[in-house]
């Protein structure tokens, strides 16, 4: 399995000037602040499900930017008609990372729908995705990586990882300094 935070950082690593970046509740949060909590990072504390679909609106409001979600397996299950809109709208700059343990670990660990028969990957093209790819071992992260910031979107990436607990990084956490910050560097 391949570590999370390590696949994160590198997905992250020389990212492009012009990357919006949105993250799912929990561990994406901890995850990409701990590769670089930066402007452009738009942490969703309270709002499981909505990652994908907060990605789509600003994909739409800002077609220069490229817009990366990163959430979890977890959240994206609650938010599966997020896909289906994605797929509809089909924004050329949009790519959904999803962290893939297969447990629901900001609530204990419990399994979760991909570690039994749920596919995001397959349900992401069903809606409409225009690539997919899963990545099992660390030397898929490079093609992951290279669809993520330049595949024509809608793009849907999955990365298997370990579901170990990890050391929280957490940043900024009030959403009035969050909203305005971001605002700030997407002017």
């Amino acid at each position: 399995m391949i570590e999370r935070r390590e696949a994160v950082a590198e997905i992250l690593k020389d990212r492009p000037d012009n990357m919006l970046v949105i993250t799912g509740l929990g561990s994406p949060t901890y995850d990409v602040a701990a590769a670089g909590d930066v402007a452009k990072n738009f942490y969703l504390w309270g709002a499981m499900g909505g990652a994908a679909s907060m990605g789509l609106g600003l994909a739409q409001a800002q077609p220069e930017a490229r817009v990366l979600v990163i959430t979890g397996d977890g959240e994206m299950l609650m938010g599966l008609g997020s896909l289906a809109t994605v797929g509809g709208k089909q924004p050329a700059n949009l790519a959904v990372l999803v962290i893939d343990n297969e447990a629901f670990g900001e609530t204990g660990g419990q399994q979760s729908h991909t570690g039994r028969t749920t596919n995001l990957a397959a349900v992401a093209l069903a809606c409409g995705f225009r690539q997919v790819l899963t990545a099992h071992k660390r030397d898929e992260i490079v093609g992951l990586k290279d669809m993520m910031l330049s595949a024509q979107g809608p793009v849907l990436g999955v990365i298997k990882v370990s579901s170990g607990e990890l050391a929280r990084v957490l940043p900024e956490r009030n959403g009035h300094a969050i909203r305005n910050t971001f605002k700030q560097a997407v002017k």
